[in-house]
């Protein structure tokens, strides 16, 4: 099996990811924000790009799915910043 570490921080990281994206959407609930839903969204992607990680490198470590983790790490980035521009012109 190899040394466990990766795979604690590779799921550590997933699972932060998660309870931020949770955490956030549930704040958005609440107060309504538009900001806070910019962000759950962020992180719900940032945590589909950990888990596509968990997956490449532990469950099919022969596939390469570089190119998917990029792709969802460029859109958790590119709708934070999506949000940030639209909060802006909202005011």
């Amino acid at each position: 099996m190899g040394d466990p570490f990766p795979t604690a921080v590779y799921m550590l990281c997933f699972l932060a990811s998660s309870a931020c994206a949770w955490l956030l959407a549930r704040s958005y609930g609440r107060s309504g924000a538009r900001l806070l839903l910019w962000s759950s969204l962020c992180f719900v992607l940032l945590a589909a790009n950990n888990l596509v990680l968990v997956i490449d490198m532990l469950v099919l470590p022969g596939l390469d799915l570089r190119l998917g983790r990029l792709l969802l790490s460029l859109a958790a980035a590119s709708v934070l910043l999506f949000g940030f521009v639209w909060d802006l012109e909202k005011d």
